[in-house]
């Protein structure tokens, strides 16, 4: 059995999904309840995990899913009764609308080199970054540091926001790793077997390495950029 506040908040979250297909932020769900602080909120939500009525979605700083509500609960699209909870069919995923202000945690693969090659990779954290940045397919994130793509726009401690690939159209920016071990931010072009790196600085020399010795690990997606 669910408590009354347990009750009230999976109603809620559910009318909001419905509504918008966005679930309600802690803020939201603080002020429909009645609370006084959102730390309330967050035990009443592991509450409704631990019991099998909510889930958190993966990769998302905001947002819920209800997988079932007890019966006698409003639900929108409810399937033949099981014991005392009626399942929630899933929305389809592709029906959501993204909202203006919807965020994504993708991984930040510490800094990357927008002029010698440095390494990479070497730290593993999260950042958050609007949904409306992100494109289709998986991405993840560098803080960019140097000055070599000044030109195109991409300053030194500029977030590079990048989708996972592993090939790449002549002048698209990209994630190269050279030897393994160093990556770099440049523009991909082809010299025959060789890969030249552009730079976007005048004071910079392109960089040309044999094919076998460059990894396409990603092609620029976005920018964030923060102001101090």
């Amino acid at each position: 059995m669910l408590t009354a506040k347990q009750h009230e908040l999976l109603h809620f979250i559910q009318q909001r999904l419905d509504a918008s297909g966005i679930s309600p932020s802690f803020e939201e769900m603080k002020e429909a309840l009645g609370l006084k602080s959102k730390s309330g909120i967050h035990r009443l939500i592991s509450a409704l995990e631990e019991r099998g009525f909510l889930r958190r979605l993966p990769n998302r700083a905001r947002a819920l899913e209800v997988l079932k509500t007890p019966e006698g609960a409003k639900a929108a699209a409810p399937v033949a009764a099981q014991g005392n909870v009626v399942p929630l069919r899933k929305p389809a995923p592709a029906l959501k609308p993204i909202a203006a202000n919807d965020i994504i945690e993708v991984p930040l693969h510490g800094k990357i080199a927008a002029g010698v090659p440095i390494e990479a990779f070497e730290d593993h954290n999260n950042l958050a970054v609007p949904a409306a940045l992100l494109g289709a397919g998986e991405h993840y994130a560098l803080e960019v540091s140097g000055d070599s793509m000044v030109e195109a726009g991409i300053l030194d401690g500029d977030y590079a926001l990048i989708q996972k690939a592993d090939t790449a159209r002549e002048g698209d920016i990209v994630v190269a790793l050279v030897d393994g071990q160093d990556a770099t931010l440049k523009y991909f072009r082809r010299e025959g077997r060789m890969i030249r790196l552009d730079p976007a600085n005048s004071a910079y020399e392109p960089q040309r390495y044999p094919a076998e010795r460059v990894i396409v690990q990603g092609r620029l997606s976005g920018l964030l950029r923060r102001y101090h």
